[in-house]
Order: structure tokens, then C-alpha cells, then sequence
């Protein structure tokens, strides 16, 4: 399986969700990201649109239910109670017979893995989830190969902002690990990945896909 293919099948919210989101547009100094310019606009980074999964996706994360308003939860979430999350919107849940959740108010939450399709802009849920707590996943693999990135820290900074600032809520969660700047969006069949080796060169910006395809 080649590099790119490995990094198509990565995607849990889980492995990723400690990296933290920037919200600056430039990394010190307000020097620019080290980036190739001669990319057209269409082809960029914030640009360009995955391919939608063909079957069911697999989905990790929080269920949060506002007065009927459905959502899973894959990036980050307020702390607050009741919780908060702006999420991709979810089709098709009913809490009927399913434990593990609680409510406050309006709001009804929980953490499940969820089975659904997506048209790159709502999930529809197909089968039943399953919580969190009894949810037993094969761990992913590292698209790195454990092989430590060679990208200079100032230099994965400054791309790490680029990219906070360019995507915005697109990044569900990009930070600086390893020698690498990590991205994690909701669904990616390989384009967003080959748009940033495009930007930013191979083995610099790693992205993952929070969706997992099943079928």
C-alpha cells in the first residue's frame, strides 16, 4: 500500500484531537509559510473538494442533540454543560433504546461510534452505533511509518498558522508533532493530502480523515 493510500484509511478523531487549533494567520515574525506560490487558486490547499465516499463512513465522536438539531461532534467541543460543538449534522438518529447518553434542557449528548453516508455536507445514519465505552477499533496506522519528519520547527510553525488561518473550521484540529504539521479534516480521499504535498512539499503536512469508509 503506497504512502498516500496508507493516509487515505487514517481517521479518528481520537489520535489526532490533542493537537491544538491556531488561529494566527503567520508564524513569528510575521514571516509567510513556506509555501509554492505557482499553485493556482483553484488547486489550493482551501480550495479543492474530495471525492465522496462510495459506501457507509465510520465516524468517532460526540452525538449532541439540540431540540431535534443533530450532530456529530468530530473536532473539538466546549466545555460547557451542555456541551457545544459546531459538527457535521446527522440524519436518521433516534436515542430510542440507546444508552450511554444524558440530557440537560433541550440537550441530549453522547460519545458512539457512528455508521452512516456522507454527501460532503450531512451524515445519514444506517446502522446502530455503538458507545464509545464498548467500542473497540483496530488502531490506526502511522502514515509516517514511524520515520520522524525533517521539517525545521519555525518552518512547521508557520505552516501550522497558514493552514489554522486558511481552513478555519475545515481543520477539525492541526498542530506541529514529530517533525510534522498534522491535519485532520472531516473526509479526505486523498486530494486534500496531495494538495498540501502540492503547497508545502512530501512529508511535510500529514492529513488524516476523521471519516473512515467501510464499504
Amino acid at each position: 500500500m503506497s504512502t498516500s493510500q496508507r493516509r487515505r484509511l487514517l481517521a479518528t478523531a481520537s489520535v489526532f484531537g490533542v493537537l491544538a487549533l491556531s488561529a494566527c494567520a503567520n508564524g513569528p515574525g510575521g514571516s509567510p509559510a513556506p509555501t509554492n506560490t505557482a499553485i493556482p487558486s483553484d488547486q489550493r490547499l482551501e480550495n479543492v473538494t474530495p471525492g465522496l465516499p462510495q459506501g457507509r463512513v465510520i465516524g468517532v465522536g460526540t452525538v449532541l442533540d439540540v431540540a431535534g438539531d443533530v450532530q456529530l461532534c468530530l473536532g473539538a467541543i466546549m466545555e460547557s454543560y451542555p456541551p457545544q460543538c459546531s459538527g457535521v449534522p446527522l440524519e436518521g438518529w433516534s436515542w430510542d433504546g440507546l444508552e450511554g447518553s444524558e440530557t440537560s434542557g433541550k440537550t441530549t449528548w453522547g460519545a458512539y461510534a457512528v455508521y452512516a453516508t456522507y454527501d460532503g455536507t450531512r451524515l445519514t445514519n444506517t446502522d446502530p452505533p455503538i458507545m464509545l465505552a464498548l467500542y473497540d477499533p483496530v488502531a490506526p496506522e502511522d502514515p509516517t511509518g514511524g520515520t520522524e519528519g525533517t521539517t525545521a520547527e519555525v518552518d512547521l510553525t508557520r505552516i501550522q498558522d497558514d493552514i489554522s488561518a486558511r481552513l478555519g473550521r475545515d481543520a477539525l484540529t492541526v498542530g506541529a508533532d514529530r517533525g510534522y504539521v498534522w491535519l485532520q479534516v472531516v473526509w479526505d480521499d486523498g486530494t486534500i493530502q496531495d494538495a498540501a504535498d502540492a503547497e508545502f512539499g512530501d512529508d511535510v503536512v500529514i492529513v488524516t480523515s476523521s471519516l473512515r469508509e467501510i464499504d
